[in-house]
């Protein structure tokens, strides 16, 4: 039985899991039930310019210079995810708390290439998911730590500073942190 939902926390990849594919992340939970997780990972750009990936689909490409795709996790990467503020939806949008959507259809994309997409959204290729207890099972193992997520980190804070945000917000230095940790 699931005590608590994770949804709208942030899990911070503890210092541990260096080396590993989630060394160094921080993954938005965008949904947590008794059946398992998704989430995003929101510090890792990829080398694609979203104007590339609108270009790929035949969409208009009227969105800034700057903005990059990211790599959402390791399943199902070819599969893209718009997560985004809820002022614009599609069809197949799906409200996931916190004025927050996620959307995986094309329709999105053709909407922000236009230039008059959501206020706030990121693009990311592929998720990451756990099965049942799974990630319950991590987080008993200290493989995470979770914070509360804010817009803030989501949209508005640079893809490498993100980490170090979400472990402010707890009062924690993370760069002090061991790679070593233990049950107390």
């Amino acid at each position: 039985m699931l005590s608590s939902s994770l949804q709208h926390q942030l899990l911070l990849a503890m210092p541990n899991q260096t080396g590993t594919y989630f060394g160094n992340t921080l993954t938005y939970i965008c949904d947590h039930n008794e059946q398992g997780a998704l989430g995003l990972m929101i510090n890792r750009p990829t080398d694609i310019a979203l104007t590339e990936l609108l270009i790929q689909f035949d969409c208009a490409t009227n969105v800034g210079t700057d903005s990059v795709v990211l790599e959402g996790g390791p399943v199902q990467q070819e599969r893209g995810f718009v997560l985004h503020s809820a002022d614009v939806q599609t069809t197949g949008s799906m409200p996931i708390g916190n004025d927050l959507l996620l959307t995986a259809s094309r329709e999105i994309l053709e909407i922000i290439g236009t230039g008059d997409g959501p206020k706030q959204f990121m693009v990311a290729l592929g998720y990451a998911g756990w099965g049942e207890g799974q990630l319950e099972n991590e987080l008993a193992n200290n493989a995470w730590l979770t914070v509360p997520a804010t817009s803030e980190i989501l949209f508005d804070t640079p893809f490498d500073q993100r980490i170090d945000s979400a472990a402010k917000s707890l009062g924690i230095d993370f760069q002090l942190m061991s790679p070593h940790l233990g049950h107390a």
